[in-house]
């Protein structure tokens, strides 16, 4: 039997990637070890965080399910930097480990389009560098037209604790021995990384009153920007907050030979996640810090594990005994699951196109783990992209390539074919240089059209969309037009707000400037009374209040979408290109860059590089 897309993996990429593809309407196969591991959460047991939501969110204005899911599961809901602007917001879940990847299981088995079948692939086929399908252990050949590996960890994963290697996945499964050798003779370059995950700590033997509580908000929040999720705010299980103490810090200095990171063991390889680092390596970077915060989360209603965040560790199993005994509360703590790192294959994602098709061979996807990044949203992310472009290359239509300017989804994916990493990538705010314009707020905004010209969102969903861009222009505009005068009852309720009295009139538009004032206190003052969602009022109280930052930085993302726009020839040879660098020239063909703004963000080329690249452009290809 022959399928249009075979998706490898049954991960956070491989769920986004299947799914999407299905949606478009192609015959899909997801192909997993087990459907047991399908969606999994083999590290914290939580979706969103910081960047990593607004993730989610773009993930589902893209018409993908992971924030779908994490409404649906979640255990606890938090607005991060709710105080702060609206750019550095971002929703972070605390969802069920037992029933997430169930829910997400059954959502695929009932997507039409798209089947589940159990196996392990070992092997592409492979003819003229084109992928027609795949291998299994078993000999099997299945084929398709594309195919999208999102293998996660499970290339020849290795369990690290103290002097210990295990040949195993997160879960004690078996690992796929032989699949990176097979890209290895392809043509990739493959890399070894780390991970790692804290140990899970017995509920009952956990000493709370030593612990500070840590409330899911009491607002209701949503990652699905299509509805309202709705729940019960007042049973939202807590989390509990802890730090680290010196007797902590003298136990894992006094045993860092013992560490597999830190052990000087010549057979470990990886390079683990700079951002998102193990506690021996914080308390060795960070040595001047008295104290490390901790956070003990819950896992699941239906058993009692907790995770101790912040606590990963590649230590033996005494020493880790040791250290989380030292633990405020934990004094008495029985460990379940023991902490551990994990190390694994990957390819150099440079080896990639913005599409997510790789350049070594024709037809394959790569996304997630494979890729080089760390976290299930930056894998889901991917995904969705490599199920899209999948789908649009089989009807020979243009890929959807996200610019930096629109999505974190786009930094990520730029970030990792541009200019590649040595360790777990892992979104950051700050790795986007337009994030005040990619908020959690307006990801629907910026995206749901994309979705709906790829056919992931369908109609229904698009006219919702519609309705709500053109009630936020009502809003602006009634804001704009309706203006209020300097009489002595209107003074009297702005110095009640503390703000300045008027001495001419003023639109609302430009009163909700003003830092204290915003939307509900204009209809709670009785300014104005409109009838319009509470996001739709939203959008327009912050077109008012960062307008001028908003159009700077649209001005600054239309400069470089002139590089943007100029396409560099696939066939282009650089040795011929007269006066580049010779450290340019070599990146440049390495990168094999589609556009001079990809170019120029390439480190190693400077602007002069890219001048001279450009007149080459204009004289021989006339760009």
């Amino acid at each position: 039997m022959e399928y249009d897309i075979i998706v490898v993996g049954g991960g956070h990429a491989g769920c986004e990637a299947a799914y999407a593809a299905a949606t478009i309407g192609k015959k899909t196969l997801l192909i997993t070890a087990s459907k047991n591991n399908i969606a999994t959460l083999p590290c914290n047991p939580s979706i969103g965080g910081s960047a990593k939501g607004i993730i989610v969110r773009e993930i589902d204005a893209l018409g993908g399910i992971m924030g779908r899911i994490a409404d649906k599961t979640q255990l606890q809901m938090k607005m991060l930097n709710s105080s702060k602007g609206p750019a550095v917001r971002s929703l972070r879940a605390q969802v069920d480990k037992v029933t997430y990847p169930k829910t997400m299981l059954e959502t695929l088995e009932k997507k039409e389009n798209l089947e589940i079948k159990e196996a392990m692939i070992e092997d592409l086929i492979v003819e003229d560098k084109e992928v027609q399908g795949v291998i299994t252990e078993s000999n099997e050949k299945i084929y398709s037209k594309k195919v999208i590996l999102t293998t996660g960890t499970y290339l020849k994963a290795d369990i690290l604790i103290g002097s210990e290697r295990t040949r195993s996945g997160p879960h004690g499964e078996k690992p796929s021995m032989h699949l990176s050798d097979k890209l290895k003779a392809y043509g990739f370059d493959i890399l070894r990384l780390k991970t790692g995950t804290p140990q899970r700590i017995e509920k009952s033997s956990i000493d709370f009153s030593k612990t500070h509580e840590e409330k899911g908000d009491s607002e209701c929040y949503s990652f699905n920007t299509e509805a309202t999720n709705d729940y019960d705010v007042t049973k939202q299980i807590p989390c509990h907050l802890i730090y680290t103490t010196p007797e902590t810090h003298k136990i894992i200095l006094d045993n860092l030979n013992k560490s597999a990171m830190y052990g000087g063991r010549d057979d470990i390889e990886g390079v683990g996640p700079r951002y998102c680092p193990s506690i021996e390596d914080k308390i060795v970077r960070f040595s001047d810090k008295e104290r490390h915060q901790l956070f003990i989360e819950p896992e699941s209603i239906y058993y009692d594990d907790m995770y101790l965040q912040g606590f990963s560790t590649s230590m033996p199993r005494d020493v880790q005994e040791k250290m989380v005994h030292s633990l405020p509360g934990l004094e008495n703590a029985i460990i379940n699951k023991y902490a551990y790192a994990i190390e694994y294959d990957a390819i150099y994602p440079t080896q990639v196109n913005r599409s997510l098709e790789t350049k070594v061979l024709k037809n394959l996807y790569t996304a997630g783990q494979i890729n080089g990044t760390s976290g299930y949203e930056e894998a889901a992310g991917q995904g969705i992209i490599a199920g899209i472009n999948a789908a649009l290359s089989i009807d020979n239509k243009e890929p959807l390539i996200l610019k930096r300017n629109e999505a974190y989804i786009g930094v990520l994916i730029d970030d990792l074919v541009t200019k590649g990493t040595i360790e777990p990538y892992r979104m950051l705010t700050s790795r986007a240089e337009y994030r005040l314009i990619l908020r959690h707020d307006n990801a629907d905004l910026r995206l749901t059209e994309y979705g709906y010209k790829v056919g992931t969102i369908k109609e229904e969903r698009y006219q919702k969309f519609i309705n709500k861009k053109e009630n936020i222009k009502k809003i602006i505009s009634i804001l704009k037009e309706t203006k209020i005068n300097p009489t002595k009852e209107n003074n009297e309720k702005l110095a009640k707000l503390n703000s300045a009295t008027l001495k001419d009139s003023i639109s609302l538009y430009n009163l909700l400037k003003r830092t204290e004032i915003t939307m509900s206190i204009l209809q709670e003052e009785k300014f104005i009374d409109l009838d319009y969602t509470k996001e739709e009022l939203e959008q327009a109280e912050i077109f008012s209040k960062y307008e001028g930052y908003i159009n700077k930085v649209n001005k600054e993302a239309e400069k470089m979408l002139k590089y943007e726009e100029k396409q560099i020839p696939t066939n282009i040879d650089y040795n011929v290109v007269p006066n580049l660098a010779s450290e340019a020239r070599q990146k440049l063909q390495k990168i094999n860059p589609t556009t001079l703004g990809q170019a120029l963000r390439i480190s190693g080329v400077n602007p002069s590089d890219i001048s001279i690249l450009m007149i080459y452009l204009r004289k021989y290809y006339h760009e």
